[in-house]
């Protein structure tokens, strides 16, 4: 190759990345933004912001947290669901928990630094998804009045999975248990496992350092209903950890706490509700959904807190 075909091909070639640059670095920016700004689409291109006196608030796209300083919920709003985001809802961190279905046995913390005053989960705990869901569910439970018992959960919130050591059959299930331990229930934690007898075996606690993998894993339903009276959303995070909205169950059964605590009427609270509910988008994608933060200003606007 001489080197006038070489430079030829070196100015083709810079001229196309002239072009290109030009179309895809400028151009096309430009009237994406510029389409942008049209009546109807600017308010979403921004962020979708909620202002209050001319002071931004948050926005309708991306949920946040209504607590104190110390993470406890605020009598006063309707709560969001769970968020992994970060430290809660955390657009820079939007993430998923990543905890699946069959994560049911928690990671024990070490007796002798809990005793010791360090914080469980600098000492090693790290409760599964389960029992992320039993405890959420049994606090909201708490708070709104409503029975927060779900299946597979004990009593004091936490998943209720044994491990049952026994000889097995060519299936790999326990046939005649020797021994029956309650996983999620460490020794150091808990006065009694939530089960006393499983197939005429006593149920032990769990303690720490012992390996149970050798068992069979068991999750227990125990009595709790079929459709617990904590809906789903308020106890698992989003996929994004961003979600703004909650079921219309959910908002429900904050109606009470809510109405309570601001000296209105259940009834005023759920028309409020109902202003700030939205339907399936088309009539047919999605569920329906509240908007948290829309419904929080608007009760603040209409049916502010007594001080």
């Amino acid at each position: 190759m001489n080197v006038s075909n070489l430079i030829r091909q070196h100015w083709a070639a810079l001229r196309a990345l002239l072009v290109l640059t030009v179309i895809t670095g400028v151009a096309y920016p430009l009237v994406v933004w510029a389409i942008a700004q049209l009546p109807g689409l600017d308010h979403r291109a921004q962020g979708s912001i909620i202002a209050v006196d001319g002071k931004p608030v948050g926005s309708s796209l991306i949920g946040q947290s209504f607590t104190d300083a110390s993470g406890n919920p605020l009598p006063q709003y309707f709560q969001s669901r769970p968020s992994a985001a970060g430290d809660g809802y955390d657009p820079l961190a939007t993430s998923a928990s990543n905890l699946g279905p069959e994560d049911i046995v928690d990671t024990p913390a070490d007796p002798a630094q809990v005793a010791a005053g360090t914080d469980p989960a600098d000492a090693g705990y790290k409760a599964s998804l389960l029992t992320l869901v039993c405890s959420r569910s049994l606090a909201i439970g708490a708070l709104e009045g409503v029975d927060g018992s779900r299946p597979f959960c004990t009593g004091d919130g936490v998943g209720a999975v044994l491990s049952v050591i026994g000889p097995r059959d060519a299936r790999g299930n326990v046939v005649k248990p020797t021994r029956v331990v309650s996983l999620n229930q460490p020794c150091a934690m808990t006065k009694a496992p939530f089960l006393d007898i499983y197939e005429g075996v006593k149920v032990e606690c769990a303690k720490f350092g012992e390996d149970y993998t050798i068992g069979q894993i068991v999750p227990i339903r125990g009595a709790a209903p079929a459709s617990p009276a904590v809906p789903a959303d308020a106890v698992t995070a989003s996929g994004s950890g961003l979600d703004p909205n909650i079921s219309p169950a959910y908002a429900d059964i904050q109606v009470g706490r809510v109405a309570k605590t601001r000296g209105i009427s259940a009834d005023e609270v759920r028309n409020l509700l109902a202003d700030n509910t939205y339907g399936r988008d088309l009539g047919f994608m999605g569920e329906a959904r509240v908007n948290v933060l829309e419904l929080n200003l608007a009760l603040d606007q209409k049916y502010p807190v007594r001080s």
